[in-house]
């Protein structure tokens, strides 16, 4: 294919495989918030010594282990409560150690792009598939000396990889770096204890199915009674038998509360988390549970109706609707988004673009195509050099929370998502598409004309439009008529769909002339198939 990698065939996207719901919990009194910041702070700090005995064990750790912390801990909290921290503290460990190898691939990647760009010559010109040499001198001595960085910190990744050796901070590398940097995040030191402290707390518990309301340890009613099991050290708090806690507060889930109060009726296994936000002094309990795996719809059955390719960029998502034979429909659509500002909000303006995109589905009946986008090896800055603004773009592209939002939402609505191989999309979308969709009233940009070609790889058609037939429709004159009619399309000079009925004036039902017989053609030299033919009788003489 000259060079072009292979294209990954598409697929429909498996449905999301847990759900969670959170509510604010309302109305709690100063004892109750009290209770909460005692037993937060107790098993925080239980949480705490618990890493520390994980991270010291490193790749020696095993069951015999595991049950030797989960005894350490019950002796001071309960043996549900030390299930829940062993459990939590060896999956933050497990993701740190998941995180560590990405950072030495991250590494190992700069590493080999350096010593590339090193060994040509200077002001060489790269090809899209490699780099070039470095554009000065300057440049080539400063990547030198960067490489030396690089080959010390990759050295010191594969060392701690080897010996399982992982650095995780409960509460937050950033928050813990933002104690020194108070003035540019515009805190106090007292509003950044609130933070550390409420990011350190640990109020979360594993749910577990036949137990009463799925949960013994934090249990929520089906009227929205919340309750604690309070740790031994804690016990005199206790305002409920068998050492419980009850809060004030009333727990009511608006977004999946008949599933909840269905799975806590039944005593299905339900997780809790409760946390604090401490910049709005709010609390927040948070329910997960497990669903079972969504079936997926075949792929012939999602491309039957058409479909709507999507183009994600990084300030909206560029829409078009294709028919099932891929050709665009009516006009794009466009829905925007603003990832400044917080976490929650870039979230929410996500949420926003995706639920117009998915009501428009929805209305018409179709599946969504999307681009199965992964950049976490292309925002090196050592791959695409000094191309800030390009390296910044792609950054920001909200790839992962999108991909999230998206599965959960549709699994939610019952449409289907199928994920195809972003290779070339942009360019050959602008190549075969940008030009002939515009026109005097609509003028198509470089993403509408993406859109249409990641719907048609999603259809199984090829990105590149049919071309129009020649003038003369006669292969004689100009050659063959598309550019599906190669040598290598089979039947492509195959017979045509007889039509029921007379097509000229002079030719009858079912004696139209034949596209393959040569000799049906009305050419000089050739018979046609409705002339008689008859030999003429020799001359008797001269």
């Amino acid at each position: 294919m000259g060079g072009l990698r292979e294209v990954a065939a598409p697929f429909v996207v498996p449905g999301p495989s847990g759900v969670t719901v959170r509510t604010r919990l309302k109305g709690l009194t100063v004892v109750d918030e009290t209770v909460l910041y005692l037993v937060g702070d107790l098993l925080g700090s239980l949480a705490s010594r618990d890493l520390r005995a994980r991270c010291s064990a490193g790749l020696e750790h095993d069951s015999g282990q595991w049950a030797e912390r989960k005894r350490v801990l019950t002796a001071e909290s309960s043996s549900r409560w030390a299930g829940s921290v062993t459990k939590a503290i060896h999956d933050q460990w497990a993701l740190a150690r998941r995180g560590q190898l990405a950072h030495v691939h991250s590494l190992q990647a700069g590493v080999r792009t350096i010593r590339h760009r090193l060994s040509l010559p200077v002001g060489e010109k790269g090809s899209r598939h490699a780099p070039g040499g470095y554009r000065s001198r300057k440049e080539w001595f400063a990547k030198s000396r960067r490489l030396r960085v690089l080959e010390d910190r990759l050295r010191a990744a594969r060392a701690d990889w080897q010996a399982g050796a992982v650095r995780v901070v409960r509460g937050g590398k950033r928050l813990l770096n933002t104690r020194h940097h108070l003035e540019a995040a515009h805190l106090t030191h007292e509003q950044w204890r609130a933070r550390w402290q409420a990011g350190r707390r640990f109020l979360e518990a594993d749910g577990e199915s036949g137990k009463r309301f799925g949960n013994e340890t934090i249990r929520v009613t089906p009227d929205g009674e919340v309750s604690l099991k309070l740790p031994a050290p804690l016990a005199h708090l206790a305002n409920a038998p068998h050492g419980r806690y009850v809060l004030a507060a009333k727990a009511s889930f608006a977004h999946r509360g008949e599933q909840w109060a269905d799975r806590v009726t039944s005593n299905r296994a339900v997780a809790y988390h409760i946390h604090e936000d401490a910049d709005r002094g709010r609390w927040y309990l948070t329910a997960s549970w497990t669903i079972p795996p969504t079936r997926t719809v075949p792929l012939e059955t999602a491309r039957a109706n058409g479909l709507i390719g999507v183009d994600t960029n990084a300030d909206h998502l560029a829409a078009w609707r294709l028919d099932r034979h891929g050709n665009p429909l009516g006009e794009p659509l466009r829905f925007g988004y603003d990832l400044t500002g917080t976490a929650s909000h870039r979230d929410a303006q996500v949420r926003h673009a995706l639920i117009r995109l998915l009501h428009w589905a929805r209305r018409h009946g179709l599946a969504i195509a999307v681009e199965d986008l992964d950049f976490t090896g292309e925002t090196s800055r050592e791959k695409h050099g000094g191309r800030k603004r390009f390296r910044k773009l792609i950054s920001g592209m909200p790839v992962s929370r999108l991909r999230a939002r998206l599965v959960s939402m549709t699994a939610e609505l019952g449409i289907p998502v199928i994920a195809v191989d972003p290779a070339y999309t942009s360019r050959w979308g602008a190549q075969h598409w940008q030009k002939p969709l515009t026109g005097k009233t609509r003028k198509t940009t470089r993403h509408d004309a993406a859109a249409v070609a990641i719907g048609r790889r999603a259809l199984g058609h090829p990105i590149r439009r049919r071309t129009a037939p020649p003038r003369t429709h006669q292969s004689d004159g100009c050659g063959h008529r598309t550019v599906q009619a190669e040598p290598v399309a089979p039947g492509r000079e195959g017979n045509r769909p007889r039509v029921p009925g007379p097509r000229t004036r002079s030719v009858g039902a079912g004696r139209g002339a034949n596209a393959v017989d040569q000799n049906a053609q009305h050419r000089p030299g050739r018979s046609a198939e409705h002339e008689s033919w008859q030999q003429d009788s020799l001359p008797l003489s001269l």
